[in-house]
Order: structure tokens, then C-alpha cells, then sequence
């Protein structure tokens, strides 16, 4: 059963801040992507005029969230969200934008405090011109393994450390993760390992 939209929904953290003002960031995305199924969120991190998160937060070092956009709004930015049936959540895929250049770098830092950092090697390359500004994102290839498999759980198409507390309620719910060598499809599991196993 098809669980994605055949569009894609636009919208801005700042009309959705405008139009739910007490709620959460996350609750705003859980509003936007339970009634669009497929979002593209524009304006991720910055402040608003109180000094508290606009939406969520985002590196100072990472893209755009401060430049001013046409419709008002700022932050050149956004993610792909989608609603997740199984979490009953948003679910984000990627994370995206105008990658910050010179001037909205040494800004951000100043905004966040982290003037250091432009001490570093890859600062100073895009401080002093070296590197050009350029676009981007990024497809989170386990979260979109664990939306397209609807898997509850990360770690059932990624291998990780997880907390036994953790792992023994997922067990519970029978839910299996991978690394633990626990069940036959486990890439970590002894009987795939059989040649390696020191003879007797």
C-alpha cells in the first residue's frame, strides 16, 4: 500500500510558527507532515525576534539560515520530511541548502558563539576564498532504508551501539537488531561466519 503522496508540500517554518505559536517544532512538523504525508521545510534553524529557536537548531557552519527569502522569511534551507505511519511522527530524509559563504559563515558563528572555529582548516579555506560557496544536501541512506522497509527502528537496517535497556524493550516488541548476531539474517550472525571460525 502506497504511503507517500504524489506531491510534494512546500512550506516555510514561519508561517507555521505563525499560524501554531505555541507549539513545538516538532509538533509543527508532526501538524505538516500527518496532513500533507510529504513535506519540504524551509527555514531550518536561526532565532526568532525572543531569541529562542525559530526551528530546531542548525550549524553555524553547515547552510544558510539567516539570509533574508522574497516571501520574508529567512534561511535559504530546508528538509524533507515525511510521515512516518509506523512512529505516528515527521520523519526526516534529508537535510538541505545554500551552503554558507564568507559572510553568513562569519555571522552564524558570531550568532552561535563559536568564533574558534574559524581557526580551523576548512574555515579558514572558505573565509580566505580557497573554496567556493555551493549547494547541497544529503539522503540519510539508513532513514530512508527504514522508511522504505517501514522498520520501527534504525538499527533494524543499520549496525550500532545501542542501550541494552533499549535493546531488551525493543526485543520485547519483537523487534531485531542487526549487529548483535542474534537471528540467521544478521550479517553478524556465527553461520555466516562459518569459513572464518578456526577449525578444530
Amino acid at each position: 500500500e502506497a504511503i507517500l503522496p504524489e506531491n510534494l508540500h512546500f512550506a516555510t517554518t514561519d508561517e507555521m510558527i505563525e499560524k501554531y505559536p505555541t507549539a513545538t517544532p516538532k509538533e509543527r512538523e508532526n501538524i505538516l507532515c500527518k496532513e500533507h504525508g510529504a513535506v519540504f521545510l524551509i527555514g531550518i534553524g536561526g532565532l526568532k525576534p525572543d531569541g529562542t529557536l525559530r526551528h530546531d537548531g542548525r550549524a553555524p557552519d553547515y547552510d544558510d539560515w539567516i539570509t533574508q527569502r522574497p516571501d520574508g522569511g529567512y534561511g535559504i534551507n530546508g528538509d524533507l520530511l515525511v510521515w512516518n505511519p509506523i512512529l505516528e511522527m515527521s520523519f526526516e530524509l534529508s537535510s538541505m541548502g545554500i551552503r554558507v559563504n564568507p559572510e553568513t559563515l562569519t555571522r552564524q558563528l558570531e550568532i552561535c558563539k563559536c568564533n574558534e572555529r574559524k581557526e580551523y582548516v576548512w574555515h579558514q579555506m572558505l573565509l580566505d576564498g580557497t573554496l567556493p560557496q555551493t549547494i547541497g544536501g544529503g539522503i540519510g541512506q539508513s532513514r530512508l532504508s527504514q522508511f522504505m522497509l517501514r522498520c520501527a527502528h534504525i538499527g533494524e537496517v543499520q549496525h550500532g551501539w545501542y542501550n541494552p535497556e533499549e535493546v531488551a524493550l525493543l526485543k520485547e516488541n519483537n523487534i531485531r537488531l542487526l549487529g548483535l548476531g542474534e537471528f540467521e539474517e544478521d550479517p553478524m550472525a556465527k553461520s555466516l561466519h562459518k569459513a572464518a571460525e578456526p577449525s578444530s
